[in-house]
């Protein structure tokens, strides 16, 4: 049985996304982009347009699953509220369509994707190549949410094996 994953990078300015299909240990691409919102709107038109953008997304692709990378703590007060509220978008999206969506770590997402918790953008982008080589030309943004979605369809599998034996 084929499960269909979205893997969501989650960003106020770019919001990375890719969907993969999940059968058994098999990955494939299916598609991948970027949905984004314009600096000189006001924050509630940019969270509008990243909610509308990503409802489109998952009303075209129909996935299963969501997956969303958790944001590390950033150093500016306004722009961690910001993130904050794009990430509570990108969230309810998923959310509000009826998918289950898992939340993962950004060191959790390289580790299973790299093999190490500190990869640098470059290897994560390398790796996703690797492992779904019909991704080519893949951005950053949409690299990382690719390894979001691969990130999730190892723990679900795993979570799934652990459900079934008790």
């Amino acid at each position: 049985m084929n499960t269909r994953i979205l893997g969501l990078d989650p960003g106020l300015r770019i919001t990375g996304w890719g969907i993969i299909d999940v059968s058994g240990s098999n990955l494939s691409h299916v598609d991948h982009g970027t949905v984004t919102s314009q600096d000189e709107e006001d924050l509630s038109s940019r969270l509008l347009s990243l909610y509308t953008q990503l409802t489109d997304i998952i009303h075209r692709y129909a996935p299963d699953e969501a997956a969303v990378e958790e944001t590390f703590v950033n150093k500016n007060p306004l722009s961690a509220l910001k993130l904050g509220a794009a990430r509570g978008v990108i969230l309810l999206a998923p959310a509000y369509a009826g998918l289950v969506v898992g939340e993962y770590s950004a060191n959790k997402v390289k580790k299973s994707v790299v093999g190490v918790g500190h990869a640098d953008k470059s290897q994560v982008a390398m790796m996703v190549g690797r492992l779904l080589p019909k991704s080519g030309g893949v951005t950053k943004d949409a690299a990382d949410a690719l390894a979001v979605a691969i990130c999730h369809a190892h723990h679900r599998t795993f979570q799934q094996k652990i459900r079934a034996t008790i």
